[in-house]
């Protein structure tokens, strides 16, 4: 966080902004962006969101680079707008991480809008004390491609950086610009040839790949619900 205060002010320069034009941007009073290039505060998730967003650079490298020696060409080059994936996070009152839920009726918007701090602001919202560690969210699925899990279930997923990380037959909610939100086996082979093969539990429905260039988020399944309970077999 120590970069925190110095990325801000040098940001602030390199897109001519005044404090006060910098504070409206965000949302926040003026007051505060002093407060955070003089080191006298630092922003809450929220803010640091915003500042990624008004600034047009990634979180990561907002965080953990000075950006005062490096210079703008190299942070544009290091960074392309068109790349950029920035989390919409939303905190409570005691400042821990709301759960947001994607409906099936909202999946499709969900392309759209899932950066978009507004738009996930009026997705319902719950809490589950044990899913800690990450950052979650939770998706209603459509359709019967992962039965025995059927349409309406809803799927936990932690949300995953790293995507080449990702082991062999993991379940995982895959959002891509061409279909959208699908609940899929993910079989890694990026260092092969640049793609995941993504396949259904259920056989009617047959593998496909997808390039990681496609993909907009993967969210790694760790847990369900459903309101349909498994029929016991007594014989």
């Amino acid at each position: 966080m120590s970069f925190i205060r110095t990325n801000i002010k040098y940001l602030r320069k390199q897109k001519g902004l005044t404090q006060e034009q910098l504070a409206a941007r965000v949302g926040i009073k003026r007051s505060l962006i002093g407060a955070y290039e003089e080191g006298r505060a630092e922003p809450n998730i929220t803010n640091l969101i915003r500042f990624s967003e008004v600034f047009e650079v990634g979180m990561d490298v907002f965080l953990n680079r000075n950006l005062t020696e490096q210079g703008a060409d190299s942070i544009q080059k290091a960074n392309p707008v068109a790349n950029l994936r920035v989390l919409s996070i939303t905190l409570d009152n005691s400042g821990s991480e709301i759960m947001h839920m994607v409906p099936a009726k909202a999946s499709a918007g969900y392309l759209n809008g899932f950066s978009d701090p507004e738009y996930i602001a009026e997705l319902p919202v719950f809490t589950i004390p044990f899913f800690r560690g990450g950052t979650f969210r939770a998706f209603e699925l459509s359709g019967d491609s992962m039965l025995p899990l059927r349409s309406g279930s809803i799927v936990i997923g932690r949300y995953l950086e790293d995507w080449s990380s990702i082991k062999d037959n993991s379940l995982c909610v895959v959002i891509t610009s061409s279909e959208g939100l699908v609940f899929k086996r993910v079989f890694n082979q990026v260092k092969k040839d640049g793609r995941f093969k993504l396949v259904s539990d259920n056989p009617v429905f047959a593998p496909y790949y997808v390039r990681m260039e496609d993909i907009v988020e993967i969210w790694e399944a760790k847990g369900y619900f459903s309101m349909t309970f498994p029929e016991s077999d007594l014989s």
